[in-house]
């Protein structure tokens, strides 16, 4: 399988501090790929760093094994940790807004934009202002701004965030049918059960570095030790 994203010995500094220290990422195209780690780990510089937004000090990155390109971005849909959304707009202004600036027709943004809302359950507040939203309302109408232009890799940090259950499992299970419709998601999250229903391979970051990478059951298994179940002592 080819890799959509390689990240190659990424190195981000900030004054008096190194975000990410000599980072490599591969993302295999058609995967649901989980970066984990707790907050200040360095996740959304990384994530930053692929989307373009930030320039690392040191290392490349490659979209479809050939150094990514702001063509290349407008294949990407980026939804950051906090949604950017003016709040005078309505969902569906909001949608069509960001719609316009891909330069899809209005036919198009249209059908694009019943989909969407359809998709994160805001058809019913196509004409609500979105200032007037819950976060878990933001949070899917910042979800369906990512999708707008129908992006081949999707970024989602964060993407459950102020989500109730119900919530946080219908995102998953929107996660599940963009793969199956041969989308690449990478997700970030400092909460394991936000990955671990829907992720192929995760990479867990501290302190601006890998600390361990691979399928999720793998990195779950304690090794090199031995169980002894006995029976139950009696109670005094």
């Amino acid at each position: 399988m080819s890799n959509i994203i390689t990240a190659q010995h990424i190195t981000k500094r900030f004054t008096g501090h190194t975000a990410l220290d000599d980072v490599s990422v591969e993302i295999p195209a058609g995967s649901v790929y989980g970066l984990l780690g707790p907050n200040g780990a360095g996740k959304t510089t990384l994530i930053r760093v692929i989307n373009r937004i930030t320039i690392p000090d040191e290392g490349q990155v490659f979209f479809e094994n050939r150094p990514i390109t702001q063509q290349d971005i407008y294949r990407i849909g980026y939804l950051p940790e906090e949604s950017y959304l003016y709040k005078f707009l309505t969902a569906e202004e909001t949608l069509n807004f960001f719609g316009s600036l891909f330069n899809i027709s209005a036919a198009d943004r249209k059908q694009r934009i019943d989909q969407l809302l359809d998709m994160v359950g805001l058809s019913h507040a196509r004409y609500r202002r979105v200032g007037e939203f819950s976060k878990g309302m933001a949070r899917r109408i910042g979800l369906a701004q990512a999708m707008i232009n129908d992006p081949a890799f999707l970024i989602l940090d964060e993407p459950t965030s102020g989500l109730d259950p119900l919530g946080c499992r219908e995102v998953k299970d929107l996660i599940l049918a963009l793969k199956k419709r041969g989308k690449t998601v990478l997700i970030t999250s400092h909460l394991l059960s936000d990955v671990e229903d829907i992720c192929d391979r995760v990479i867990i970051l501290y302190g601006g570095q890998i600390r361990a990478e691979g399928a999720l059951d793998d990195l779950l298994t304690v090794g090199n030790e031995t169980r002894i179940l006995t029976p139950q002592l009696p109670k005094e």
